[in-house]
């Protein structure tokens, strides 16, 4: 929800919360896309973590998340230094989603840097952390 509007709904798939760093580039925007798309965390018919977005054509909800970039190494304030800067943060959030799309992903999207309120119905016990440096 945007300003106590729905924005942003898929059913069966992901939601990708997507934190950019100062030093993050288009290059990893479409590998963090590629792994998203291909990241077997599906069960198959024998419970097993086999299939893919691609697989089971699932959707992926991607959401702008700057705090995930969050330098918690000191203190008690964590600091946001290493987070890219808005204008490029958007550009490589409309890439991830661009990348998806392109490969064949049904792509919803939140509003970039707008507070959101995010529900997630948690099908299961997979949170997983990509890092694609």
């Amino acid at each position: 929800m945007v300003a106590g509007k729905p924005k942003g709904a898929i059913g069966p798939g992901l939601l990708v919360l997507l934190g950019v760093a100062d030093d993050d580039a288009r290059e990893i925007a479409d590998r963090l896309a590629g792994r998203v798309a291909r990241l077997r965390v599906f069960e198959n018919d024998e419970g097993k973590f086999d299939r893919s977005l691609l697989d089971t054509g699932g959707e992926a909800l991607v959401v702008s998340q700057f705090t995930l970039a969050a330098d918690t190494a000191k203190g008690n304030r964590p600091s946001f230094s290493h987070a890219a800067r808005p204008e490029q943060a958007e550009r490589l959030y409309e890439r991830v989603c661009a990348s998806l799309d392109e490969l064949g992903v049904p792509v919803a999207r939140g509003v970039f840097g707008a507070r959101m309120e995010v529900e997630l119905v948690n099908d299961g016990p997979v949170t997983v952390v990509l890092d694609v440096d």
